[in-house]
């Protein structure tokens, strides 16, 4: 199962969209947001992907009540989990929140085998050392929203486990920004 993993999206609605429309045109199955989405109706670009979008909130909160509200219309493909969210996709389990700083500390639990983070805008994929005696990912999608660094999101393989950084580049709003993979 692939998956789109991005964060801080700081209400650019084109460059998230953008960065979905290519996740889900090469395979993705769902996608994760790591906050700071701040407006919930940013996320309304995202609908027609047909995608499930879990999200949490991050450190700009933006409006709590509506985002709850989002996730809960009828046919809302949000799913919006709070601070944090803990769940399992293809087996794997996952915990998303937006510190860099308390996804380190998660991923050294060994209770996960993906933990993905946002915040400082850079991104980043390593593992970490497990207290178990094991290894969990930990990821870094950067800003989607484009915020002080190039707008990246993460395209993961969650059978795999294989990560790639993609640069969305900045065009004029009536251009659908091509996209560059990095490895």
């Amino acid at each position: 199962m692939k998956v789109c993993i991005l964060s801080d999206s700081h209400d650019n609605r084109r460059l998230l969209g953008a960065a979905v429309e290519h996740a889900k045109a090469h395979g993705a199955e769902a996608v994760l947001h790591c906050g700071d989405v701040v407006a919930p109706t940013t996320l309304r670009v995202l609908q027609k992907y047909e995608l499930p979008v879990h999200v949490i909130h991050g450190n700009n909160t933006g409006d709590l009540y509506n985002m709850t509200r989002l996730a809960a219309e009828p046919n809302s493909v949000i799913r919006y989990h709070g601070q944090d969210a803990a769940f399992t996709l293809a087996d794997r389990n996952l915990f998303l929140v937006h510190y860099p700083h308390y996804a380190q500390a998660l991923a050294c639990t060994g209770d996960y085998d993906l933990v993905c983070c946002g915040h400082d805008h850079k991104s980043s994929i390593s593992q970490v050392a497990t207290v178990k005696g094991g290894h969990t990912w930990l990821i870094n999608p950067g800003t989607v929203g484009g915020v002080g660094a190039p707008p990246t999101y993460i395209m993961a393989d969650l059978v795999t486990m294989q990560f790639e950084i993609v640069t969305i580049e900045a065009a004029p709003a009536s251009v659908l920004p091509p996209v560059t993979p990095h490895v």
